[in-house]
């Protein structure tokens, strides 16, 4: 099988650990969503999807009529979320989590997210569009700030240097986890062999095994070129890996 279509079939996704798994773990129940543009939009129908209670709002009015006319939220209303008010009204505040997609408007960003923390929301995720308006939200209260285009263009660079990455997620700037095509060297050796751990500083996770991931496979395990493993390393170690 090769690297598209195991990205296409295996069971095991990372690509969306960096953001979901963190209000999966919130074990959330309702959520709410302040922006609606492509990535507030985006959040909001994969969670309504998902089957959670989802309320949207917006200061535009358009796009609080296409949610509702496009049936990707529970519900949705048009408010300035930078009162305090407003939000307590619409019901921001009873939400499990929030949260605030308003990027590309920085002000507005952290008053709202200053608002909703001090109105009691227990877990806020916050979008950022720069370092500094990231180091703002999380000076205001936000639990979680996200940088999707500092994140996109990270994954654009190791796709074009490491095209054997199928998929990354960073523990933190040091470590990451990776979903890797196993390369020629690899291949017909078992795990014991390769002794990845003394070799290259790097901990087998998982092999992939007719589109399937066999989670901490034995030693005897023999790999095959062209199919996927997954380690955890430092992004150090990661990067000796054969291409």
């Amino acid at each position: 099988m090769n690297g598209e279509g195991i990205a296409e079939s295996k069971l095991v996704n990372l690509s969306s650990l960096s953001f979901f798994q963190n209000l999966r773990t919130t074990r959330t129940k309702q959520f709410a969503v302040i922006g609606l543009g492509r990535f507030g939009r985006a959040v909001a129908s994969t969670l309504h999807k998902q089957g959670y209670d989802v309320l949207c709002v917006d200061a535009d009015e358009e796009k609080v009529a296409q949610i509702l006319s496009d049936r990707i939220a529970t519900h949705a209303r048009q408010i300035d979320s930078t009162q305090p008010a407003a939000l307590r009204e619409a019901g921001i505040f009873e939400q499990d989590t929030v949260i605030v997609a308003i990027g590309n408007y920085v002000q507005e960003s952290i008053i709202t997210t200053l608002n909703v923390k001090e109105g009691g929301v227990p877990h806020v995720v916050a979008k950022a569009s720069s370092e500094i308006h990231m180091k703002l939200l999380k000076k205001v209260g936000a639990d979680h700030v996200v940088f999707p285009e500092h994140e996109m263009g990270c994954t654009l660079a190791r796709s074009l240097t490491r095209p054997g990455i199928l998929d990354y997620f960073e523990l933190d700037p040091e470590n990451s986890i990776v979903e890797v095509i196993v390369p020629e060297q690899f291949d017909g050796k078992t795990i014991a062999e390769l002794r990845l751990r003394s070799s290259y500083g790097l901990n087998l996770l998982a092999v992939s095994d007719d589109g399937r991931f066999e989670i901490n496979p034995p030693p005897g395990k023999r790999l095959e070129k062209g199919t996927a493993m997954v380690v955890i390393g430092s992004n150090q170690n990661i990067s000796r890996l054969p291409v």
